[in-house]
């Protein structure tokens, strides 16, 4: 069965970017537009790995990636985080929330099927 990875993006044609990328190489997508959607998502349903926007409307990463930890169904769920930031301190942030990788937009879909591969289990 394929694994499932909830991309977050408050862009769609970024979302369909990374879907299109990640449905050629083998996986199953799910999407959400936003931290506070991508939570609702997080219903008890697998869901192998997160990919997640830092800058969305209602909650941003940082937050989901806080959120997601503390649902204990998630705890261990690996979160990349794809951005146009690239700061030490927006880093730091995103792994002291749990992000296990960062991406900077922008991206080849070669380069995020390579991290996925990596991060999925």
């Amino acid at each position: 069965m394929a694994k499932t990875i909830l991309v977050i993006d408050d862009s769609a044609s970024l979302r369909q970017v990374v879907k299109m990328a990640l449905t050629g190489a083998g996986y199953s997508v799910i999407e959400a537009g936003d931290g506070q959607a991508a939570l609702a998502l997080l219903d008890g349903r697998t869901i192998n790995m997160a990919i997640c926007d830092i800058n969305m409307p209602v909650m941003n990463g940082i937050e989901f990636v806080k959120a997601a930890k503390k649902i204990a169904a998630y705890k261990f769920l690996p979160i990349l985080m794809l951005t146009t930031e690239s700061q030490e301190e927006k880093k730091e942030q995103g792994k002291a929330a749990g992000a296990k990788a960062w991406m900077v937009k922008p991206f080849s879909p070669t380069q995020l099927v390579n991290a996925v591969s990596k991060l999925c289990v």
